[in-house]
């Protein structure tokens, strides 16, 4: 296993997460999966024998019995203190006025529940899960401080803001000289390279980790799911799952032919091509996978030490590049002698797009 760094903090964490999503496998989670503790303590056992030291989930997983089965299986084992956990809150999870959001009242609330069915005295990365709008950032930042000085939660993270979310609550969290977020985790896969345009360059900027969710797009890029087939028995997709969102059927199967045509060659599976790809960007710190059964995972674990030549980078990024929006273009044309690191995490896959027939800087 490799380990990163998480940002600029000095926590080290495996480049694969194990993701606890389908622990339980209450109501719409039954779609993705629904291990019980028996077959979760064999996954996380597998996980932790392969180097993994990390394990993801959520207040809203199964409503909570994520999070029960997680610090079930963790409690029994001996190296339980060597390993790292993360949670989230700011999802809906009861019919109350204050079951949902970032306020102090339920950030606080939500930590100290997580915590007893973890069976933890604290949390390694705890997530804002979603970006709430309705409290102010100096609240939620000014609670994440507080379970910071109460030793519940090591490292503050968000998760699915967009960039100047992320922002606006870093510069609140320095104004008032308290925890500011050390990484985020988003979604980030060669379908959707949005994340390159704002929140790459940000983490890079600021320091953040990057911990990716849904690496394989619901198994999109796994090589299993093959142009002008239906979905494999046992998909998440043939069960009804609808994330994430594509809206370019054609260059999906154009990114997963690449991906193919590369595993082929290599000996290897589609999805350690495209994790494999993921580990090659900037920023990122792990990738939080999840998995049905153990070959899931054993596949996964091939991902951390294939290297990707130049040539196949080249043939990953031409099928999946999005076009260079404004004020990106622009700055491309103009800005480029001026770059920056983190403008670099967005630029440098984009060699000679200048506009109008000539590069502008010559």
């Amino acid at each position: 296993m490799q380990y990163r760094t998480l940002g600029r903090t000095g926590l080290k964490v495996s480049a694969i997460t194990m993701g606890t999503f389908t622990f339980g496998g209450e109501g719409p989670f039954a779609m993705v999966g629904k291990q019980g503790v028996a077959e979760a303590r064999e996954l996380v056992a597998l996980c932790a024998d392969n180097g993994v030291n990390l394990f993801d989930t959520a207040n809203m997983y199964s409503t909570g019995t994520s999070e029960e089965i997680l610090g079930e299986v963790l409690d029994g084992r001996a190296d339980k203190d060597d390993l790292l956990v993360t949670s989230k809150a700011r999802m809906r999870i009861g019919d109350g006025p204050n079951d949902e959001g970032a306020s102090r009242f339920h950030l606080i609330r939500e930590c100290e529940r997580s915590l007893k069915r973890l069976r933890r005295d604290h949390i390694d990365i705890y997530y804002i899960h979603e970006w709430d709008g309705t409290t102010p950032v100096e609240e939620t930042m000014a609670a994440l401080d507080t379970l910071v000085q109460q030793g519940k939660i090591r490292y503050p993270g968000c998760s699915n803001y967009s960039a100047w979310h992320v922002m606006k609550s870093l510069a609140a969290a320095d104004r008032a000289g308290g925890a500011r977020f050390a990484t985020q985790q988003i979604h980030y896969t060669l379908e959707a390279r949005e994340a390159e345009y704002e929140l790459l360059p940000l983490s890079v900027d600021q320091g953040l980790g990057v911990l990716v969710w849904s690496p394989l797009a619901a198994g999109l890029l796994t090589g299993k799911h093959r142009r002008g087939a239906d979905a494999p028995e046992g998909s998440r997709q043939a069960a009804g799952w609808n994330e994430p969102p594509i809206r370019d059927e054609e260059r999906l199967w154009r990114i997963v032919d690449a991906l193919v045509g590369i595993g082929e060659k290599r000996g290897v599976s589609g999805a350690q091509v495209a994790l494999a790809w993921l580990l090659s960007r900037p920023a990122i710190s792990s990738l939080v996978v999840g998995g049905r059964n153990a070959g899931q995972f054993t596949d996964n674990f091939g991902a951390v030490d294939l290297v990707l030549t130049e040539d196949e980078l080249q043939t990953l990024n031409d099928a999946s590049r999005l076009p260079l929006i404004y004020p990106y273009w622009h700055q491309h044309n103009f800005a480029r002698g001026r770059f920056t690191e983190a403008d670099q995490a967005l630029h440098a896959d984009y060699p000679d797009r200048h506009y109008g027939g000539r590069d502008p800087l010559v």
